[in-house]
C-alpha cells in the first residue's frame, strides 16, 4: 500500500512569475520526498508525489498546503489515493496503480464539487475519514499567510518548542502560540493523528 497526492494551485495566473509559488512549492515536494522521480510539477500548475508511508500522507498534504498558502491569494486543491503501485515509470506521472487512479478521480471530483481536499482508497473509512478532512480543509482554507507560516514551522521543526520557533521568525512566544491557535493546529493535528489510526485499522 502506498499514497499519492495529487493536486493543482488554485489562482495561479495570479502572478505573472511562476516561479513565486514554483520554488516554494517544489521545495515542499522535496521535503517531503527527496528522490526525484517520486514527484512531478506538470501542466504548469499540477503536481503529484508518491508518500510510500500512507501515515504521512494527510500531514504531507497539509505541509504541502501550508507552503502554498503562505503567497498571498493562493490556495491548494489536493486528492489522497491510497492503494497500489503496479508499474513504474521513468517519471511518476508514468506510474500506475490503484493509488494514482484513486487521487486522479479525486482531483476531477474536487473541481466539481468546490472542496480542496479529500482522499479515496480504503473504502469502509472513506466516508468517515473525509467528514473530517471536510471540517478541516475548511479551517485550513482560511488559514492566513501567518498562519500559514506557522503551521509550516512547526511540521518542519515538530521537537522545538514555542520559545525556539518565536526565534526562528522574529516574533515573541505568545505571538507564536497566538497563531498556532488562530491557525486550528491542535486540532488539525488531532485528525491527522485519528487518520492515522483509521489507516490502520483498515489495513490490518
Amino acid at each position: 500500500m502506498i499514497s499519492v497526492i495529487t493536486g493543482d494551485i488554485i489562482n495561479s495566473t495570479k502572478y505573472d512569475d511562476p516561479n513565486i509559488w514554483l520554488i516554494p512549492l517544489k521545495r515542499a515536494l522535496q521535503t517531503i520526498s527527496s528522490k526525484s522521480t517520486s514527484w512531478e510539477v506538470f501542466r504548469g500548475d499540477s503536481f503529484q508525489i508518491e508518500v510510500t508511508n500512507v501515515y504521512k500522507s494527510l500531514i504531507s498534504a497539509i505541509y504541502i498546503k501550508a507552503s502554498v498558502k503562505m503567497i498571498k491569494g493562493l490556495d491548494v486543491r489536493i486528492a489522497i489515493g491510497i492503494g497500489t503501485k503496479t508499474y513504474s515509470g521513468d517519471t511518476i506521472t508514468e506510474s500506475n496503480g490503484s493509488a494514482f487512479q484513486n487521487s486522479g478521480s479525486v482531483l476531477e471530483n474536487l473541481k466539481h464539487t468546490k472542496t480542496n481536499l479529500k482522499i479515496k482508497g480504503t473504502v469502509s473509512i472513506d466516508d468517515e475519514l473525509n467528514l473530517y478532512l471536510k471540517l478541516i480543509g475548511i479551517l485550513m482554507d482560511h488559514w492566513s499567510v501567518n498562519s500559514a507560516e506557522i503551521v509550516k514551522l512547526h511540521l518542519e521543526n515538530e521537537n522545538k518548542i514555542q520559545k525556539e520557533i518565536a526565534k526562528l521568525i522574529g516574533i515573541s512566544q505568545d505571538a507564536v502560540s497566538k497563531r498556532m491557535k488562530r491557525a486550528y493546529l491542535d486540532e488539525i493535528l488531532e485528525v491527522n493523528a485519528m487518520f492515522k489510526s483509521k489507516i490502520a485499522q483498515s489495513i490490518i
